[in-house]
């Protein structure tokens, strides 16, 4: 931290609270307060000054972490500790962490947790942009219309909106890969209905240049170097 401070948004993302647009929301809620006193969006947080949030201190700003989370069926993507099968309780990580990119309840697979706010804020922004790929099984057979259909482009009438173009490949009868470069609430449940299919299982096997391998459910494993480098220039975060 400089002579001259860190903006407060900033300081709250590098310890891992959150992002800066939570920060944010956080202040402006009168949540956040500095030296007993309520912070103000914009404030300079200067070494010796005590942070709090929700009346618990906020420590230093911790080592980054990353990691590759395979979320099981089940596990929410939330913080609030009144679910008690949320993702941060779950995983337990030792250091505060969140999830960048949600996954419903009943999906599986792939999510990166961190707690470097910065990557989380341009993963955020650039959401309906990176890829996202996912292995479905649904309750009938995957024709060669249905593979088409959802590749050009669904009309979601509850959200009154189209879905992008997107690469679909049929596995096996009943199962098919999908590339989404958006991320729309439960998008790929949502066009399947159009069809009238029903999906019996969705799990996310990759997001960008992140893969879930062979990592078994409910475990998770730190992104190397290499990894986190090309993830953070395709979100254009300084590594």
């Amino acid at each position: 931290m400089s002579d001259t401070g860190i903006r407060i948004n900033k300081y709250l993302a590098e310890c891992g609270v959150c992002s800066r647009r939570g920060a944010d929301e956080l202040i402006g809620r009168g949540l956040v307060t500095v030296d007993g006193i309520p912070a103000e969006n914009g404030m300079r947080i200067m070494p010796g000054m005590k942070v709090e949030v929700k009346g618990k201190p906020v420590s230093g700003m911790d080592e980054k972490v990353y990691l590759a989370f395979n979320k099981p069926r089940g596990v929410v993507c939330t913080a609030k500790k009144d679910d008690e099968r949320n993702v941060i309780d779950y995983l337990g990580y030792p250091v505060r962490i969140t999830y960048c990119g949600r996954l419903d309840k009943d999906s599986e697979g792939l999510l990166i947790m961190t707690n470097d706010g910065d990557l989380i804020d341009a993963m955020m922004r650039s959401r309906n942009e990176h890829e996202k790929e996912y292995i479905v099984t649904v309750n009938k057979t995957v024709t060669d219309a249905f593979l088409y259909q959802m590749g050009k482009g669904v009309f979601l009438e509850e959200l009154n909106v189209t879905t992008k173009k997107c690469t679909v490949k049929r596995i096996s009868d009943n199962t098919f890969s999908i590339i989404l470069t958006q991320g729309l609430n439960r998008q790929i449940r949502r066009m399947c209905e159009h069809f009238d299919y029903r999906v019996r299982k969705l799990v996310r096997i990759r997001v960008m240049n992140i893969e879930l391998g062979s990592l078994r459910k409910g475990e998770c494993r730190k992104l190397n170097e290499e990894e986190i480098n090309k993830l953070k220039k395709a979100c254009g975060v300084m590594c």
